[in-house]
């Protein structure tokens, strides 16, 4: 790890090296730095989702800017109180305190590369999730650690609506 007083250095990660993580049935998240790998600038990791995964429930960060780049599909994510459909090579920046979620359209599946700037330290939250996912964990210790990963749940009308949405579409299928 980088301290103050050093320069950052350079940081590679290749996709064989990149571990990828199992947070649900129909999502995986590979990690690909994490702040002690950047100095702190930023924390990186690749999400990918099959048709019908629920995403990110509605959550909001107090301490870091969260960057979305849609690498394939389509996605849906709310922002404040608006829900937006974003296709592939779509960027999105949500700043601190702003409430946000993601999951695929309706009938796609989608790949996100996320960025936090600042980086935060998240990589033990992604494997927290993992854990959950597995039996091993649960969500009240997801809930405990909102204050240690800056990762704060929210309410939003707009967002169950747009899931009811997505749900309808697949019993359509």
């Amino acid at each position: 790890m980088t301290t103050d007083t050093q320069p950052p250095r350079p940081f590679l990660v290749s996709a064989g090296q990149a571990e990828s993580l199992q947070d649900g049935a129909t999502s995986l998240i590979t990690l690909l730095a994490d702040a002690g790998d950047t100095a702190g600038a930023l924390t990186a990791n690749r999400a990918t989702f099959e048709k019908g995964s629920p995403g990110a429930p509605a959550h909001f960060h107090t301490k870091a800017t969260e960057m979305f780049l849609v690498l394939d599909g389509t996605m849906r994510f709310l922002v404040g109180d608006e829900v937006l459909t974003l296709e592939k090579g779509a960027f999105l920046s949500v700043p601190p305190t702003v409430p946000h979620a993601f999951a695929p359209a309706p009938g796609s599946t989608a790949e996100l590369l996320v960025v936090f700037t600042p980086g935060l330290h998240r990589f033990d939250y992604y494997r927290l999730l993992e854990r959950v996912y597995r039996g091993e964990a649960t969500v009240q210790e997801i809930r405990d650690s909102s204050l240690t990963y800056d990762n704060h749940y929210a309410e939003s009308p707009q967002w169950q609506a747009s899931l009811a949405e997505a749900a309808a579409f697949s019993a359509d299928r």
